[in-house]
């Protein structure tokens, strides 16, 4: 993992260890659970001034890192309970599909976010996208859910307001009309269908992977076809997480790479995807650790 998410992930390590690992939900799971734990107000309702909240719920003392990199912010947002409430514009947006609704701060049920998965994804168009990771101009962002099943997304909207990042609204909506819509389908069914990706992927591939004689160095080779069963990761096969910090989200793009990273083990596979004659395939496989 980069050096710059250090500090999330030894506090990620102290929050993981005091809790259990929860079963996979869909879409409409999420929904009923923070319909459970809070009660949601349409914008008529919340036109009576004595359920507003207060914007800024008390200060705590913070860590100095969750004001600048987004990276680090969220996986602090993620595992600390208070920082959390204390970051959230109340009452907050949600929309449900384009149903607005609202949830006040005594109403908000911590969430983990990822935290609760051994991994996260990033999904970008190319390779510049990716070093807006350590960007700390960066002052919006979002983190996304993809149900692949369900082909739904589950959208958290971060800006950074006075120095502060901070969660204004939450949208669960269709995917149909998604730029990456398309090849969420193909990613879908890639990870879920051996038969599929075998024949979507490059022969030969170029694969990058770690020095196992140098830890400061990469090998840099190609797999036939057959070898890749022996090399392959196991996939993500029903659900992606996907952080974005503002850059254009292009549909007709013809390039994709998906990063898998492991949380708090410095795991980390690069998927590098292009579209040719109007298929997707695979045609870089990166298997390094940071």
């Amino acid at each position: 993992m980069r050096k710059s998410l250090v500090a999330g992930m030894l506090l990620l390590l102290f929050y993981s260890c005091g809790q259990k690992k929860s079963d996979k939900s869909s879409p409409t799971d999420v929904l009923a659970g923070i319909e459970d734990s809070v009660t949601l107000k349409s914008d008529k309702e919340m036109n009576d001034t004595s359920d507003v909240d207060s914007f800024y719920i008390e200060e705590v003392e913070e860590l100095p890192q969750v004001n600048e990199i987004f990276d680090d912010f969220i996986f602090n947002f993620a595992a600390d309970e208070q920082l959390q409430k204390q970051r959230i514009v109340f009452p907050l947006s949600y929309y449900n599909k384009n149903i607005p609704l609202k949830i006040g701060a005594n109403e908000w049920k911590h969430d983990s976010l990822f935290l609760d998965e051994n991994y996260y994804t990033v999904l970008v168009d190319n390779e510049d996208e990716l070093d807006v990771l350590n960007d700390t101009s960066v002052v919006s962002a979002h983190l996304d859910w993809i149900y692949l099943e369900e082909n739904e997304l589950k959208r958290y909207y971060f800006e950074k307001i006075n120095g502060h990042w901070m969660l204004e609204a939450i949208n669960l909506r269709d995917m149909k009309n998604d730029p990456n819509n398309s090849f969420i389908h193909f990613y879908h069914r890639f990870a879920t269908d051996s038969a599929f990706q075998i024949a979507h992927v490059t022969n030969p591939l170029e694969f990058v992977t770690s020095d196992p004689d140098d830890d400061f160095s990469v090998l840099e080779t190609t797999l036939e076809r057959n070898q890749w069963l022996a090399f392959k990761p196991e996939l993500p096969q029903k659900k992606l997480t996907n952080i974005g910090y503002g850059q254009e989200e292009i549909g007709q793009s013809t390039s994709k790479i998906l990063q898998l990273k492991g949380l708090g083990n410095g795991f980390i596979n690069t998927f590098y995807f292009r579209l040719k004659k109007g298929e997707w395939k695979l045609c870089k496989f990166e298997d390094v650790n940071n």
